[in-house]
């Protein structure tokens, strides 16, 4: 059992956890993930590590309510237990050796952004970071990002906070304005690291996309996370998740991440409902 220590609404969707879990916590590194349970009766899902301590032993998580066992988790409160809490998981983002680096956050995917330009830092990386969101109320991870960017940018698609405009826009501009970058970080919703990989492959920058969003088991048994890279089959939890935003599939992706919508909206419903009816 893994007990929670802090738990904040960082918006109304979308929740962070610090969890007690020293011996994940001794071994974590930016772009890692780990799997959960809520309980013994739970379904398993990744989780990102947007950050870790090392000294208290802990790891913070960051998700956003859209199915049942995030609503599940989102009921705990500190003090309370995971039942399951497994990992470091995945391949650690590539994070040594870049003098300059963008890193682009879109939503709730800044969550692993965040880790990543924090680590990119640490290593001595000029850091730029770029993050989207739908408007002002949705604005998470600011000041952290602040704490680990040498440039924040920040786009709103309605123009209530920071710049109007997509995260492609920002890129573009800081190119142009003669910023040079060894290369692009894109972490977020699919069709966002599509354009980003489209607009980066014209501009003749290295990007690297993290297929998160797509990953189910977290072990490549269930194969719900294949994606084609460079004409090959690949599994973002165990080839990944990071990837060459320029030879990934996204269309393939996209089309794939769609199945399970419909079925995925209807249990988040029932799950609230039977919190509503006091039945978990």
């Amino acid at each position: 059992m893994f007990r929670i220590t802090r738990k904040e609404s960082l918006n109304p969707t979308v929740t962070l956890m610090e969890v007690d879990a020293p011996l994940v916590a001794r071994k974590a590194q930016a772009g890692q993930f780990i799997i959960l349970r809520v309980d013994e009766d739970g379904e398993r899902i990744p989780l990102t590590i947007a950050d870790y301590d090392r000294e208290l032993g802990t790891i913070t998580i960051i998700f956003q309510v859209v199915g049942a066992t995030t609503e599940k988790l989102n009921h705990l409160n500190e003090g309370e237990y995971i039942c399951d809490f497994a990992g470091p998981l995945g391949k650690a983002s590539e994070v040594t050796g870049f003098k300059k680096v963008a890193v682009i956050g879109g939503g709730v995917g800044c969550a692993i952004a965040y880790p990543t330009a924090k680590a990119l830092k640490t290593n001595g990386a000029e850091v730029h970071s770029i993050v989207g969101f739908r408007n002002r109320d949705l604005v998470i991870l600011e000041q952290e990002f602040k704490k680990v960017s040498d440039k924040l940018v920040i786009m709103t698609d309605d123009g209530s906070y920071g710049e109007k405009g997509l995260v492609t826009d920002a890129l573009k501009a800081l190119v142009e304005s003669g910023e040079k970058y060894d290369e692009v970080i894109a972490i977020g919703p699919l069709v966002m690291m599509k354009f980003v990989s489209l607009l980066t492959k014209e501009l003749g920058i290295k990007t690297v996309v993290s297929m998160n969003p797509i990953m189910i088991d977290g072990t490549g048994m269930c194969g719900g996370c294949r994606l084609t890279v460079g004409g090959e089959m690949k599994f973002a939890c165990v080839d990944g998740p990071d990837f060459d935003g320029h030879l990934v599939d996204f269309d393939e992706a996209i089309r794939r991440s769609s199945i399970y919508r419909e079925t995925e909206r209807k249990t988040h419903e029932d799950t609230c409902n039977l919190f509503k009816g006091g039945a978990v």
